[in-house]
């Protein structure tokens, strides 16, 4: 089998557990993410457990990728080399907190409701895929990027395998 395929698969599984995981949660659910997030009012905690596991999971995965040499199907990790805290970075920070907080809803939640099949999911998608195409088309390039890695690094992602 080869390498694009598996990292296809590990990808598809990767989506379908975090899609499952979400809904299993309850992080589908708009009205119980705004009711953790009202710490305010009345606050549901129970959605830190899944905030916690999701650390758990994710400080694996940082102590994994020290130790390996490369990811099981690529051949080295593609990492942004950007660690730079900027305006950019504040502004659309405050942006998806302020979005997750009034919808109850976030990209990876949000395309796993659809299969829901509600009207405001459907409508919240084509709002973040219209939001992220302009930003893409119109602000993206009109904002200079700052680096850490000296003038003209590129701080994206590394391109696609």
């Amino acid at each position: 089998m080869n390498s694009a395929l598996l990292r296809l698969a590990a990808t598809l599984v990767s989506g379908v557990v975090f899609g499952f995981g979400l809904s299993l949660s309850g992080m589908l659910d708009p009205a119980r993410v705004r009711a953790f997030l009202d710490i305010t009012g009345n606050w549901n905690p129970s959605l830190a457990v899944v905030l916690g596991g999701a650390v758990f999971v994710s400080a694996l995965g940082v102590l994994a990728t020290r130790r390996l040499k490369h990811p099981l199907f690529d051949g080295a990790f593609h990492l942004p080399n950007n660690q730079v805290i900027d305006r950019r970075l504040i502004v659309g920070s405050a942006i998806f907190g302020v979005g997750w907080g009034l919808v109850g809803l976030c990209p990876g939640p949000a395309l796993a409701s659809l299969s829901l099949g509600l009207p405001a999911t459907v409508l919240f998608v084509v709002a973040m895929l219209a939001g992220m195409l302009v930003h893409d088309r119109l602000v993206d390039r009109k904002l200079p990027r700052q680096t850490s890695a000296g003038a003209g690094a590129d701080t994206r992602l590394s391109q696609p395998r």
